[in-house]
């Protein structure tokens, strides 16, 4: 991308993400994932460079930038090590988003200036064993007894939960309504019955900690209900664009970390007599990722400056999410493929790479609900 389409703040942000990502990210990502942990230092320091609390506004304790400047520094985060590219997008768009669009002044000052300098990390509630995409199908309760909110029930695949000190929790408070009777509330990650039943392992991005947790008679006050009763569901699809901004500019990180070990190994390596990469299967590969990478980048930004805009954007975001997190998996693919049976073991970073990307075809929406949410959009143009 050419910096003639970027703000001077935008490219201060990218040109800040991407130091501190490679100086300070990278060169740990594996010892992050061997050891399934990002140490707490570096999220502090992310928390100290504005890194955790991008479009929170000044006034809370936020950074104050706008969304392309949020793409380009989950972009170059990620490229750092997938992992810590989640934890910062996630606690930017689930754990930041939704107190700051629906919480009230006196929640947000309780907890928006802690989130934005990462003294407390965020996680989002929401997905329950039995309900994966389906929002609405969630069997958690809280019910109203003596001026609290007890809320029971159990959470699946929550990211950031370990580390977490405020759960944003999902929860149906009036059953009768279906759909229409879920609600949101505040939970501080200390208060009895919340627990963190396991730390699951996973295929890839293993230094993000990714939770199944209970919720057994957690007690929290009426003044921690997020947003009205019953508006639950708005205030989950609410945080939908960003997110999904979010992850497919996670994807990019991915891709481009990996094209770029893929070109450099391609210069290094020499077969027949010369660098691999004169060799024309192996340069049209790298040209057809290059490419890729890029048409992803224009339509995370795009989306991301619709966002910024204040414009509907919930298809532009998924298309974005959709074409750059199978984007990623085909360019990182491909990176493994030039590096021949090297890029097969843990020595080389490809390996890792091809493992974190797949994740993103599935969280905030898999490639088939992103699919079915672009197709009902069309319905609607035509209509």
């Amino acid at each position: 991308m050419h910096d003639i389409e970027l703000t001077d703040e935008q490219r201060m942000v990218r040109d800040m993400a991407r130091d501190f990502a490679r100086n300070e990210v990278a060169p740990r990502a594996e010892a992050w994932e061997r050891d399934g942990w990002i140490d707490g230092n570096t999220v502090a320091r992310m928390g100290g460079l504005g890194l955790l609390g991008m479009v929170v506004p000044e006034h809370w304790g936020g950074a104050g930038t706008d969304y392309v400047s949020y793409a380009l520094a989950v972009e170059e985060i990620s490229a750092g090590d997938g992992a810590l590219g989640a934890l910062m997008s996630i606690h930017n768009s689930v754990g930041c988003g939704p107190l700051l669009a629906h919480g009230n002044d006196e929640q947000r000052r309780a907890w928006l200036p802690q989130l934005a300098r990462g003294e407390a990390i965020g996680c989002f509630c929401l997905t329950e064993p039995q309900a994966g995409s389906e929002a609405h199908n969630l069997r958690t309760r809280a019910v109203l007894r003596n001026g609290d909110w007890v809320i029971d029930g159990a959470k699946q695949f929550v990211s950031n939960a370990k580390r977490a000190k405020l759960a944003i929790v999902f929860a149906v408070t009036d059953p009768e309504l279906g759909k229409k009777g879920l609600s949101a509330f505040l939970v501080p990650t200390d208060t009895p019955g919340f627990a963190i039943q396991r730390v699951e392992h996973k295929m890839g991005i293993r230094a993000s900690d990714t939770c199944a947790v209970a919720l057994d008679g957690v007690r929290v006050p009426a003044a921690n209900l997020l947003g009205e009763r019953n508006r639950g569901l708005s205030i989950a699809l609410s945080n939908l664009e960003g997110g999904r901004i979010g992850i497919g500019a996670q994807a990019l990180g991915i891709a481009r970390a990996a094209f770029e070990a893929a070109l450099r190994y391609s210069r290094e390596r020499v077969q027949f007599g010369r660098p691999i990469h004169e060799h024309a299967p192996i340069a049209e590969k790298l040209a057809d990722m290059k490419v890729q990478i890029n048409a992803a980048r224009l339509l995370v930004l795009h989306a991301a400056r619709l966002k910024q805009a204040g414009l509907p954007c919930l298809s532009e975001a998924s298309q974005a999410k959709l074409f750059a997190s199978e984007m990623a998996e085909r360019v990182c693919s491909a990176a493994v493929q030039i590096h021949g049976g090297y890029g097969y073991l843990a020595d080389y970073a490809v390996e890792r790479y091809y493992r974190d990307a797949r994740i993103t075809q599935i969280y905030e929406g898999t490639s088939e609900i992103q699919r079915m949410l672009i197709a009902r959009e069309l319905g609607r143009d035509i209509g």
